[in-house]
């Protein structure tokens, strides 16, 4: 069964006219129709305004320190806060951007950990996790070629290396790394591929600024090569998730799937995981969120396949409250908002920057969509 959303990769039907047969287009057709096409292709996803007013709806949930909360009363943890760093970074809020990684830096451990959760009021949960530890060295390069402001490289590298440090001193004999460290310093028994995926991203981000500022970290490299393998070679050695969309589009979003693997990658979980809607969360369940929308969408992007990424960021349009912040999902049956009436920061964040990634607005939309120095 094909899935109702087809991504572009799929045929398209063919032009039939009233007769029932196909009709080939004239001349004149054809120009309309290329004319259409690219003023489908070029049209923002989201005008001046609608950033400002979805980057203002971020700001809304920082802290006078920096942090930035999920939403007003909840708590955040490291990787999310990192993206809405990005995302105000990209709408041009570079003050509210560098205060989060001023947050960061603030609240590291010597060891170079961040615990899994934190509110207005200290921490949430003492656990730590990988990759949102690892996740600054994205953030990090994101804001250096936002703003090319060397500075703030060379501020913030010491925080980046200790981070990524801690991440690579955690691998195991097979390779790999686990996702997350009890409280009490005990790492957990195994590696998720998702977080896995995101920690290749963070490696080549830490790798190029590591370039940029004139430091050697060969261990990053190869833990980034021996990660990469795995990923792309022996995905079994992961814990089981393949129930969740993020398993399914994060290889190719971190770039360690590429070219026709990666296109066929997507193309057989597109059927379980993509609806008209958007991205379901989980493949048994009808709901969908928008952050994985558009982090799916990405993963199509640096495929190539830009149509299909509109597509999806497009339909995250019905998730946008009129104040310009955006409900985290909804149960596609009853097109309910869930959970409740969330609305969250790191939705609004996944938002602006595929966005961005697709409109090219700030100097940095093609940090999800290439490999630094390509």
């Amino acid at each position: 069964m094909q899935p109702e959303f087809a991504p572009s990769e799929f045929a398209a039907a063919p032009d039939v006219g009233p007769n029932g047969h196909s009709r080939l287009a004239t001349a004149p057709d054809r120009r309309r129709v290329r004319q259409a096409q690219t003023v489908e292709q070029t049209a923002p996803l989201l005008t001046g305004a609608e950033v400002a007013a979805t980057a203002d709806a971020i700001e809304a949930c920082q802290q006078l320190d920096g942090l930035i909360l999920w939403f007003d009363g909840g708590h955040a943890d490291p990787w999310n806060h990192v993206e809405t760093a990005m995302a105000l970074a990209s709408a041009g809020r570079r003050r509210a951007a560098e205060n989060a990684y001023e947050w960061l830096q603030a609240n590291q451990h010597d060891a170079g950990s961040w615990h899994n959760y934190y509110t207005a009021l200290g921490v949430k949960d003492f656990k730590v996790d990988t990759n949102c530890c690892a996740y600054i060295a994205v953030g990090v390069w994101h804001h250096w070629l936002a703003t090319g402001d060397r500075g703030f490289v060379e501020a913030m590298w010491p925080t980046v290396a200790r981070a990524l440090d801690f991440v690579v001193s955690l691998r195991t004999a097979s390779g790999h790394i686990p996702w997350a460290v009890h409280a009490n310093g005990t790492p957990w028994p195994y590696a998720l591929l998702t977080g896995s995926s995101s920690i290749v991203q963070s490696l080549r981000c830490g790798l190029a600024l590591a370039e940029l500022t004139g430091h050697e970290r060969p261990a990053w490299a190869r833990t980034l090569a021996r990660t990469e393998h795995q990923i792309r070679h022996r995905p079994d050695g992961f814990e089981p998730k393949d129930r969740w969309a993020m398993d399914w589009y994060y290889p190719v979003l971190c770039g360690a799937l590429t070219g026709a693997q990666a296109r066929s990658h997507l193309a057989v979980g597109a059927p379980k995981f993509v609806l008209p809607q958007g991205v379901r969360c989980v493949a048994d369940q009808v709901w969908v969120t928008a952050a994985e929308t558009c982090e799916c969408a990405i993963a199509y992007l640096r495929t190539g396949d830009s149509a299909t990424a509109r597509r999806l960021v497009e339909a995250t349009r019905a998730l946008r409250a009129d104040d310009g912040s955006y409900y985290t999902g909804w149960v596609v049956p009853q097109a309910k908002t869930f959970p409740g009436g969330e609305r969250s920061s790191y939705t609004a964040a996944a938002v602006l920057l595929a966005a961005d990634a697709l409109d090219r607005r700030s100097a940095a939309a093609g940090t999800l969509t290439a490999t630094p120095g390509t």
